[in-house]
């Protein structure tokens, strides 16, 4: 059970660290966090293509968001920083960054997955560092979390060299309390590789040992169940090796414990692959397709227009989620919806604005869109760019700024074929163009008075230092 926060000044009692991962559990304990989620994501994710990923948090860059206790001496502001901060060291990343300037508490978009405490109230927490690198640096750690590290299991299967070099990679740490079963930990690795990546290569066929460079050798021993899932195509012929310990509902199960190593599975397929014929026939494979652009007109002032196709026969409503940095901020009353092209306010509802403040907090747009069967709705809203101090800029402040991700949580999606109807979509993060200074001109004038400076101190210093006397010169000596 997650600790009392009123009882973070006691020592606290002892706890089972055979498998939980120490690190881990002994940040969640110090601070009092309820549920945790964590995500470090490379690339972005295209939901027309791939559909929707089976772990839901994949915004590009880094996402925290954590339900934590009310009621401690430590204000849970106060604990959310050192949160951050300790998971910064723990996975080698910059999570210290996640400051006061990003934090937002939308409750709405990110309900808990599982169960909280009744000792207390609780908070939500949640911020995200588009700009967040991720790396072999975080891998380390990560494996470091799991019982049998990354050296026998699914988990020797994690190359780096191989996973980092995928259309999409990220990683994620989940903690949940429920209330009936205890704590669970999710340590979750997503990555998308595309065997058919250059258009020369004209067979689908793959195996784990093309995708990842490393075939699995031995069973994690202290695995309860340790299981590969393979779907199968429905139209395709194809061959696949070895046989599967199981297929259920078109899918390939594979034992890990009980299948003979070393494991490399692979399929084949009896015909090439036609990219032609596959780009024609492309449709997208959820119900709901984003777009969303920032147009600046100026280094002051832009327009956010944000783009939702619904692509099913039924209505669809979804919560919408913006939060944005103050260096952005909207004019609200410019706000303009528009359904294939039409005016229609009523598709915009319970609209929820927190105002960003100044240097201090970022601003927070949640409302509820309705979007008509087969229609695009077009969201349009003026925002201004802020001026921003000589100091604020980052080191690379010519390349701009990142934005967060836009988040959509579906509240009725009707397709049947998708089982995650209630999965957020991320859509990709956006880069903004601020006024900047010209950093060299410091240089120019310190370099400028520097030499002025030495000019005049070295005439004055010669002044008083040198010592003037007349010189007789002799005279002409006659012939």
């Amino acid at each position: 059970m997650p600790r009392d926060p009123a009882k973070l000044h006691e020592d606290d009692a002892s706890q089972h660290y055979t498998l939980f991962p120490l690190g881990l559990g002994q940040i969640l304990r110090e601070y009092g966090v309820a549920e945790l989620h964590l995500s470090l994501n490379a690339g972005k994710w295209n939901y027309d293509k791939w559909g929707y990923p089976l772990e839901q948090d994949v915004g590009t860059g880094a996402e925290l968001w954590a339900w934590m206790g009310d009621g401690a001496v430590t204000s849970v502001d106060d604990r959310w920083k050192s949160l951050r901060n300790a998971l910064a060291g723990l996975f080698c990343s910059s999570l210290g960054r996640l400051d006061e300037l990003r934090t937002t508490s939308p409750a709405e978009t990110f309900k808990p997955e599982g169960s909280l405490p009744h000792t207390a109230t609780h908070q939500l927490r949640h911020a995200s560092l588009p700009s967040e690198n991720v790396c072999t640096e975080n891998l380390t750690p990560f494996l470091k979390l799991l019982p049998c590290k990354g050296l026998s299991g699914i988990a020797s299967l994690l190359n780096p060299h191989r996973l980092f070099d995928a259309n999409w990679h990220g990683l994620g740490v989940h903690v949940l309390w429920h209330q009936d079963e205890g704590v669970e930990v999710r340590l979750t690795f997503q990555t998308v590789s595309d065997p058919l990546r250059s258009p020369l290569v004209t067979k689908q066929d793959w195996s784990l040992e093309s995708l990842f460079n490393r075939k699995i050798e031995r069973a994690c021993p202290v695995a309860r169940s340790s299981e590969i899932s393979v779907v199968l195509p429905t139209n395709d012929e194809y061959s696949i090796y070895p046989e599967p310990s199981s297929i259920r509902d078109s899918v390939a199960l594979y034992e890990t414990q009980s299948v003979e190593k070393p494991l490399n599975i692979a399929m084949e397929w009896a015909i090439n692959f036609d990219h032609l014929a596959a780009a024609r026939n492309q449709k997208p494979q959820t119900s709901l397709s984003v777009q969303r652009t920032l147009k600046e007109r100026s280094q002051l002032n832009g327009q956010l227009s944000v783009s939702l196709t619904n692509h099913d026969e039924t209505t669809l409503e979804v919560l919408y989620l913006e939060t944005m940095p103050w260096i952005v901020q909207f004019y609200l009353h410019t706000l303009v919806p528009r359904v294939n092209g039409v005016v229609q306010n009523e598709a915009v509802s319970n609209i929820s604005y927190i105002p960003a403040i100044p240097h201090s907090r970022p601003t927070t747009f949640q409302a509820v869109l309705t979007i008509p069967p087969k229609s695009t709705l077009l969201l349009t809203m003026d925002v201004t760019k802020a001026f921003l101090r000589y100091t604020e800029h980052p080191p690379d402040a010519q390349r701009g700024w990142d934005l967060p991700p836009a988040i959509i949580l579906p509240l009725n999606d009707n397709d049947s074929n998708d089982n995650l109807h209630q999965a957020r979509i991320y859509t990709p993060t956006l880069l903004v163009d601020l006024a900047t200074p010209d950093f060299s001109m410091p240089y120019n004038v310190i370099i400028f008075t520097c030499s002025l400076m030495s000019f005049i101190f070295g005439s004055i210093f010669n002044l008083l230092t040198r010592k003037f006397v007349v010189v007789a010169l002799d005279p002409p000596k006659s012939n």
